[in-house]
């Protein structure tokens, strides 16, 4: 056991050290408007040349200090949070796989070896899914990786159809992009892998069912690396949603899972699916600012939402361990008096979360619904944003109301305390960043400020939204026999928006259970049945009919060969006679 957790301390010490380093080199690439193209030539055989292309400019190298500096307090965490796991190795191994994964698709310019990085994220994901082996965590496992390789087919139909163009390095084609018809369709296929990778709808159902896995993974995986890889995609890939089709079909599928994660977390009384539910309201904030042409402030956002939420699930953790691995919130409450650090970690995450002014999330929120405000934006969208803002505060304010106020409603048996001090040590890096992180961001990303002229009435209705969002939330749940009445006289409405408008079962029998099941009626009536028959079988037969013939012949049979002598004399005798 001593060895294995000297194996979290190593990890952590590593990847936090070279998260730092990746964070000066940001600067300095910042500063000074640097990029570095490098190409190295692994093979050269001939005339065929396999080549390896890495991009380090400012924003990859910022996004990798994020991603380390994460996974390094997610690993610390894991020390004691996994403390009593044999296997504790192999989940840090896999772990640190994962982080290559997303450090690969990072800095890769070139889709072949984005391809890499994407698809070990995708295999490294469903080892992790399934890590605690029993039937529900195989079943999310299954459904995380077959959504995920709709994606993955059509970021191989976009690696063929980049073949027109004789490289496989996008950067060099972003010009192109503008006014291409090719273009236009491998730009397609990416954005279509990127809202697999990033559970936009109708691919959703995958993110809650993925909470199956040990909570730093969710940490790890929900915050920086997994989900926010399709959206970092697009973000270099931002030229092809500006003023286009592709960019209103994607802002209308993402303000749609943003309003519809959102509606679901209020009907949500699992823990971890109320935050995972909160990721997808903000992949979709994400998509949705990214779509609009602004792919800066997603970046931005990309970046403090990255650090609240992963101090959001780690204080999950913490508190699911104390409750005896119980996730319902109907049976938390008063955790603040038991609780006190965990709960102060909690809330500031949470605050973050709704943009509470002077928080890391206030930075990047605010300034994507005040330029949306000042955008040449429908009814339809500007509802979506600024009601799904609405929605995101009043879950919040709930879950704050189900496990801070009242009297604990668990076990009188629980022994609830504060004395995780390694959890604790790797929640209070996240909990420094949570406060200072957006502003730092802010100044960095955008030393000049932007000048956002609005009207009194449109510069306060996002704060407005904010504030009757978390009053509705607070109240709601303070009046709880109101809200299990209306419950119960709406049962199908409550039923449709609490199971993400069905989408889970759609995935199921549409993804999974009906095309297996055609799947193995196809594969019994043609591959091992007609086609069989009529092919590989057929012939099987044939020749083994023809085989025996010629062994008979060749067999030394006296009969046979006195047979065909005469044969052969009357064959001769009547072709000369004639």
């Amino acid at each position: 056991m001593k060895n294995n957790l000297s194996i979290c301390s190593i990890s952590f010490f590593i990847l936090m050290m070279i998260s730092m380093s990746f964070f000066s080199f940001s600067l300095f690439f910042l500063v000074n408007n640097v990029s570095i193209f490098f190409e190295w030539e692994v093979i050269s055989l001939n005339s065929l040349m396999i080549v390896t292309t890495f991009l380090f400019d400012w924003m990859s190298l910022l996004f990798m200090s994020f991603v380390l500096l994460i996974s390094s307090l997610v690993i610390y965490y894991s020390k004691g949070y996994m403390m009593g796991d044999l296997n504790i190795n192999r989940f840090i191994m896999l772990v640190l796989m994962f982080v290559m994964s997303m450090m690969l698709l990072i800095i890769s310019p070139n889709l072949v070896s984005i391809l890499l990085g994407w698809d070990g994220l995708g295999l490294i994901s469903y080892c992790l899914v399934i890590y605690f082996q029993n039937v529900k965590s195989y079943n999310a496992g299954m459904l995380t990786a077959l959504s995920n390789r709709i994606g993955d087919v059509a970021f191989l139909m976009a690696i063929a159809w980049m073949m027109n163009f004789g490289s496989w390095n996008y950067i060099f084609y972003l010009e192109l992009m503008k006014n291409s018809i090719e273009m236009e369709i491998v730009g397609g296929l990416v954005v279509l892998a990127a809202m697999t990778k990033s559970a936009q709808i109708p691919f959703s159902s995958w993110l809650p069912a993925a909470m199956a896995a040990p909570t730093p993974v969710s940490a790890l995986v929900h915050s920086s690396t997994l989900v926010t890889a399709g959206v970092y995609l697009l973000i270099r890939f931002n030229i092809l949603l500006c003023n286009n089709w592709l960019g209103q079909i994607l802002l209308l599928l993402s303000g749609l899972t943003m309003f519809m994660a959102g509606l679901g977390a209020n009907f949500e009384f699992d823990l971890k699916k109320i935050i995972a539910l909160s990721t997808l309201s903000q992949l979709g904030l994400m998509m949705s600012i990214l779509s609009m042409g602004y792919y800066k402030l997603a970046f931005f956002h990309m970046l403090t939402h990255a650090l609240f939420k992963a101090l959001l699930f780690m204080c999950a953790g913490a508190i699911i361990h104390n409750m005896n691995n119980s996730q319902d919130i109907r049976l938390m409450g008063g955790l603040g008096i038991y609780m006190p650090l965990t709960s102060a970690c909690f809330n500031v995450a949470n605050l973050a979360l709704c943009g509470m002014p002077f928080l890391a999330g206030f930075y990047s929120k605010d300034m994507i619904l005040e330029i949306v405000c000042l955008s040449y934006l429908n009814l339809f969208s500007f509802f979506l944003y600024f009601f799904s803002t609405g929605l995101t505060v009043c879950y919040s304010f709930r879950l704050i109301y189900y496990s801070m106020v009242g009297e604990l409603n668990c076990s009188s048996l629980n022994m609830l305390n504060d004395e995780g001090w390694i959890m604790l040590r790797g929640m209070s890096g996240l909990l420094f960043m949570s406060i200072i992180g957006g502003s730092i961001l802010s100044w960095l990303m955008f030393p000049t400020p932007f000048m956002i002229c609005l009207p009194v009435y449109m510069k306060l209705l996002t704060l407005m939204v904010c504030i009757l969002g978390g009053l509705l939330g607070y109240l709601i749940s303070y009046i709880s026999l109101f809200y299990v009445n209306k419950s119960l006289n709406n049962y199908l409405m409550v039923y449709f928006f609490s199971s993400m408008w069905f989408m889970p079962y759609i995935s199921t029998y549409g993804i999974i259970k009906y095309p297996l099941i055609l799947g193995n009626i196809v594969m019994k009536s043609f591959d091992q049945g007609w086609s069989e028959y009529m092919g590989g079988q057929n012939m099987y037969h044939t020749f083994v009919k023809y085989s025996q013939g010629m062994y008979m012949y060749h067999n030394n049979n006296l009969k046979i060969y006195l047979l065909m002598f005469v044969l052969w004399i009357i064959f001769l005798y009547n072709f000369f006679l004639y």
